[in-house]
């Protein structure tokens, strides 16, 4: 079936659905992943957007259900430029095809993603719509234009506490939208990880007597989360180990003082080089995220700056001087993606020890 991309600038790609068949209105982004579809397609992270993937051939080794990182997807639509809809893996459960329709998920395939990408690279994040109906365009541009993500985190996180692994430190994991692999990369080190929805008090946390605090990904703008940001005020200054990722780093960060920004096109994929400046090692990262801390907004006497994004110079991990926290921008849990930072699971595991030997 026909089905056409329309763009809040007036662009128009034609292709042919595949999916479920339904208009969906959303933000597009491009990511520059070659595999990983399923962990794309699930990570909470791309709540109220859409997904434009580079690589050209999407949805050939089917979807492997033990590949989710959370019970469903959360991208809005997928645009690909070639769908597969033979997959080929001994792990597969269905095709790509075929999970989209059982999620209810809109694809289109057949469109020219090199050129979509170049416009959003260029013109910034906007908003669009995948529809296999003949609108004029000017009849939904004033719609396009009108839409904002809102109130995604709260969609993301969990509702009631759960608990993952057993073993020697108790640690709370903020829920902001938490990929799979955050509570199994914990786990796996010797950690007892209660998943805490989003709105959790600081003082259940307190209460509880944890070893150390997560704080996960999520979607959204994170100046929206004011309630969360209060609270995370109370944690910051508890003494207890604290490591954030992605939005977690921007809350932890937008708690202190310290201000966010939208970027142009925002990092999604998984080939982003981060470099430690504590070090001078480069490693290669899994990151998605369209906001970012500004740097000229960072009290030096609060925090210095320890990651930086190799190829814009954006803040990418803050260590904070008088507190025992740790956050950064990219993703270490992977999945999917490379492993080169999985090693920050075990200084968190050291900050916890310490804290808790001192």
């Amino acid at each position: 079936m026909r089905a056409r991309l329309i763009l809040e600038d007036g662009h128009v790609f034609e292709g042919e659905s595949f999916g479920a068949i339904h208009d969906v209105i959303s933000e597009f982004v491009f990511n520059t992943a070659m595999t990983g579809y399923v962990e794309v397609l699930t990570d909470p992270s791309y709540a109220g957007q859409s997904v434009v993937m580079t690589y050209p051939l999407i949805g050939n080794y089917g979807v492997p259900l033990d590949d989710q990182e959370a019970a469903h997807p959360f991208v809005e639509t997928f645009v690909v430029s070639e769908l597969s809809r033979l997959g080929s893996n001994f792990r597969m459960n269905m095709s790509l095809n075929d999970y989209m329709i059982e999620n209810n998920i809109p694809g289109i395939q057949g469109v020219d993603t090199r050129a979509i990408t170049r416009i959003l690279r260029k013109e910034g994040c906007m908003n669009g719509m995948i529809t296999t109906k003949d609108y004029e365009v000017s009849e939904v541009i004033d719609q396009l234009k009108a839409f904002k993500i809102q109130g995604v985190v709260e969609k993301c996180s969990c509702l009631e506490p759960y608990h993952v692994g057993q073993g020697d430190y108790e640690v709370a994991l903020y829920d902001f939208g938490a990929k799979r692999n955050i509570a199994r990369e914990l786990a796996k080190r010797g950690c007892r990880v209660t998943v805490l929805p989003a709105d959790t008090p600081a003082q259940y946390v307190l209460d509880h007597n944890f070893d150390g605090i997560m704080l996960s990904n999520g979607p959204g703008d994170p100046s929206e989360c004011t309630e969360i940001i209060d609270q995370l005020k109370i944690l910051a200054s508890s003494g207890i180990p604290i490591f954030a990722i992605c939005l977690g780093h921007q809350l932890l960060a937008l708690a202190h003082g310290f201000e966010t920004e939208k970027m142009v096109y925002g990092h999604h994929g998984s080939n982003h080089p981060v470099k430690d400046l504590t070090t001078g090692r480069v490693y290669i990262s899994t990151q998605n995220h369209n906001y970012v801390i500004k740097e000229d907004t960072i009290d030096p006497k609060q925090a210095k700056v320890w990651f930086k994004n190799v190829n814009d110079k954006t803040i990418e991990g803050l260590e904070y001087l008088n507190e025992n926290i740790k956050s950064v921008q990219f993703h270490p849990e992977a999945c999917g993606g490379p492993h080169d930072t999985e090693y920050l699971f075990d200084s968190f595991i050291e900050m916890m020890g310490e804290h808790k030997n001192a």
